[in-house]
């Protein structure tokens, strides 16, 4: 008893462990794109597939669990809490713009609460940028890439007086806004095109998640909207396809497709999804009070399971049909016809042989399930209570033919040793394991990506949800109290206002709702302070996910508030926030060293210089790609596989896109699959997929210099980047080096930089003709030039080398 309860209290302690798994086609033949549509929503477990041997009586409501421990609950009885007065959950109320000396820098009202910071300290705001730089530093902020020549050109020459104004409304109306936010909040969504753990199977269906995402932001959809969608979109849009593709947000949970305990993964996946949602959306770590009381905010046990019971009947389902087939679904389906018909016989052969076996096969992979899970899958379907059909409902989800093929598997390979063990058995296994073999030789033919299906998250077409319990020390085998859902008491007294409807419990729309309220005091702030950190490399709170007592305190509470309220007085407008930000004194500023800020704001958070900030990871390599000339700019689709390197390993796991367009796409659309992360974005700090990734972390290694400058696809585009150059600039060198400081930096090389760079390529030269004289060297020249141009390849050489040497600097991994 002591070593399961010490074991139990390890687990819990464990906090936000990463979950992980699987979400393979969903069994069950009736589709649920239409939940909702009709009050008399069919139960979903009318017509299962896979002979998983159920009953066909429709479901009966919950009944109560088992008696919970009540010594365990005399040992550790929850406390309760009260309304805190933490600066957090105070509502957010506008405050008064205050008075400033220097007038004439405020733009806009941030910049008076900026600069009266600034004042008090007897700091003077920096100059502003200069253009060049001030629209390289906007572009990489708000598309995540570098601008053109030509734009930097534009907005120099511009001496309209609302120049600014046009570069923010042109930035923020193009598509590359919402590629670039989208980044950000799937970052935060913990999203990835897999599921996990070792079989990290693949999940089809969720880049309709992510192109959900970006269509938001260009949209300018209200942010109460998006987080409407993305919580409760199935129970309050039911028969809008985009809400139910929104939720998403909830199915991106890792996953462990061979988890033989149910009952547990539902508790795990259900404490993903809450402790998610209480870090993206109100910067809570609620998790902490999963195994014991918060020890630093007024959340208790109580609080944290009754947020988890908004989610209790909630299960993950991928066969929603697609409204309407686009190419996508359409080239799918031709490329799915064709290895069908290929493999026709093969597949047939194979199910006959289940077939023959298929009762047996089915009790001996439910048998395979722990006790608990067993209690629920054993029963008939008549007697099923919520927990029951959710714990059904997974076992179908995650049930295909070879999961019945492990049977005869299973018994050939014993040898006997199984009771039943027949050598008609063992015949079988060899034929359908020879079968196997045969199909993997139609792998080429068989779609690599796409689908005719979406993934959401739902409740079934059921309104009744299994009961929720404190767990003692986090321990779902030790249930306490049983507990309603109801939002923390710390931050509200609101009660939550839930509606049930005949398909869905209506607890996540009463959630959603609370959430998104004008009246939250916590949605605002934490959004607003997210977009903050983005253009400043610090939160006014710099924890940005902990507004507890453990974070830490806004270092200019009343921008915050005044970001807060205007944000929600505008009506949520996400793009209004940037626009305002864009346009602020404070966003203008330069990036120049200033030592009396360095002694008087060593950390830069009254902001009176512009925080330099390096570039992320997908930055760096879409900029690359502009810059090469490479990249290919389709929005959206299936998610893509560049190159990567030989010795990565990664077997089927990383199967390269056929389509050099594909190889040349954003990082956004690059397959984030979990157990194999790109590596050169994982280099540079990707983000993390196996949870909510808060801020993105900023490292500087060796690996980081060696995989750019070692990199075949970087050199690649280093030789079209120089290519570009010659093409643009024509055969004068100098003119060559200010083209391609104009192309990576935005401005053009000083006398200084080009008199080093032609010393560079002389010498570099040399070496190059030395090397190739010997035979110990194959060049590698420009690549895409026009009209035939020649040149003496040793040079053209030598300037690829000083190209990618350039590319590689410091100067373009960092904005100013």
């Amino acid at each position: 008893m002591k070593t399961k309860l010490y074991l139990a209290i390890l687990w819990g302690l464990s906090g936000a462990v990463a979950l992980e798994a699987s979400a393979s086609v969903d069994l069950f033949n009736n589709p649920v794109g239409a939940i909702g549509a009709k009050s008399n929503q069919p139960d979903l477990f009318n017509n299962p597939v896979g002979a998983i041997g159920t009953d066909k009586a429709q479901a009966v409501p919950a009944t109560e669990k088992a008696a919970p421990d009540k010594s365990a609950a005399a040992e550790a009885k929850p406390a309760q809490t009260a309304k805190s007065n933490h600066w957090a959950y105070k509502p957010v109320s506008r405050p008064s713009e205050p008075a400033v000396t220097d007038k004439s820098w405020v733009r806009n009202p941030i910049d008076a609460f900026v600069l009266a910071k600034l004042e008090a300290k007897g700091i003077k705001p920096s100059p502003e940028a200069d253009r060049a730089a001030f629209i390289r530093r906007a572009t990489l902020d708000a598309w995540g890439v570098i601008p053109t020549p030509e734009q930097v050109q534009a907005f120099v020459e511009d001496t309209a007086p609302n120049a600014y104004e046009k570069l923010a409304d042109r930035l923020l109306s193009s598509p590359k806004y919402g590629e670039r936010q989208a980044r950000r909040w799937l970052d935060l969504a913990r999203y990835a095109d897999s599921t996990g753990f070792q079989n990290d199977e693949t999940r089809p269906n969720l880049w309709r998640y992510r192109d959900y995402v970006i269509n938001s932001f260009n949209q300018d959809k209200p942010y109460s909207r998006f987080i409407q969608e993305q919580l409760a979109g199935d129970e309050i849009w039911p028969d809008n396809q985009d809400a139910l593709i929104a939720t998403g947000y909830m199915a991106n949970f890792p996953d462990n497709h061979n988890s033989r305990d149910l009952v547990q993964r539902k508790y795990q996946i259900t404490t993903d999804i809450t402790d998610t949602v209480g870090k993206v959306f109100l910067a809570q770590t609620v998790e902490c009070a999963r195994c014991h009381n918060h020890k630093f905010d007024k959340i208790s046990q109580k609080d944290y399971f009754s947020l988890q019971s908004f989610f209790a009947n909630v299960s993950a389902v991928d066969n929603i049909p697609v409204a309407k087939k686009s190419e996508v679904e359409h080239n799918y389906e031709a490329a799915l016809a064709k290895w069908e018909a290929a493999t026709k016989d093969i597949r047939d052969k194979q199910k006959a042989i289940i077939d023959s076996v298929r009762d047996q096969a089915v009790k001996h992979h439910k048998e395979r399930y722990l006790t608990d899970s067993r209690e629920a899958i054993f029963k008939p379907q008549s007697e099923w209570n919520a927990q029951d059909r959710w714990v059904n409902h997974r076992l179908a989800y995650i049930t295909d033919q070879q999961s019945l093929a492990a049977f005869l598997r299973d018994t050939a390979e014993s040898k006997g040793k199984d009771k039943n063990y027949t050598k008609e058995i063992a015949d079988k296994w060899t034929e359908y394991d020879k079968l196997a073999e045969d199909l993997k030789k139609f792998n080429d033919l068989k779609p690599k990506s796409g689908s005719t299906e979406i993934s959401a998250m739902t409740e079934l077409g059921h309104s009744d949800a299994p009961p929720s319990y404190v767990f003692f020390g986090g321990d779902h085998e030790k249930p306490l109290e049983q507990v309603q859902p109801a939002f923390p008491e710390a931050i509200t007294d609101e009660k939550p206002d839930i509606k049930a409807t005949p398909f869905s419990s209506g607890r996540r729309a009463a959630l959603a709702n609370w959430i998104a309220s004008d009246k939250n005091p916590l949605t605002a702030r934490v959004f607003v302070n997210r977009v903050w950190e983005e253009y400043f490399g610090h939160g006014i709170v710099e924890t940005v996910s902990d507004f507890g007592k453990a974070g830490q305190k806004p270092t200019n509470p009343e921008l915050l508030d005044y970001l807060a309220d205007n944000f929600i007085k505008q009506g949520w407008s996400i793009k209004k926030l940037h626009r305002d930000i864009l346009l602020s004194s404070v966003y203008r500023q330069a990036s120049d060293y200033r030592e009396d800020i360095a002694k008087a704001d060593p950390d830069n958070k009254l902001l009176g210089v512009f925080p330099r900030k390096r570039l992320e990871a997908e930055q760096i390599r879409d900029s690359l790609l502009v810059a090469s000339g490479k990249l290919e700019d389709k929005v959206g689709g299936p998610s893509v596989f560049p190159p990567v390197p030989a010795n990565l390993g990664a077997g089927n796991q990383w199967q390269v896109s056929k389509d050099p367009q594909d190889q040349n796409r954003r990082s956004l659309y690059i397959f984030t699959r979990r157990s194999v992360p790109y590596p050169l974005l994982e280099t540079f700090n990707m983000a993390s997929a196996q949870e909510a990734h808060s801020k993105r972390e900023v490292t500087t290694s060796p690996l980081q210099s060696l995989a750019l400058f070692n990199s075949d696809v970087v050199f690649g585009w280093s030789q079209a980047l120089a290519g570009r150059v010659i093409n643009e600039a024509g055969k004068d060198e100098a003119a060559q080096l200010d083209r391609l400081y104009q192309i990576l930096f935005a401005r053009k090389a000083s006398d200084s930089e080009k008199v080093l760079l032609q010393k560079f390529l002389d010498n570099h030269e040399k070496t190059v003709r030395e090397k190739t004289s010997e035979g110990k060297f194959a060049v590698s020249i420009p690549t895409g030039l026009k009209d035939n141009q020649k040149l003496d390849p040793i040079r053209a050489a030598a300037f690829v080398d000083l190209v990618h040497t350039v590319a590689n600097s410091n100067e373009f991994i960092y904005r100013f």
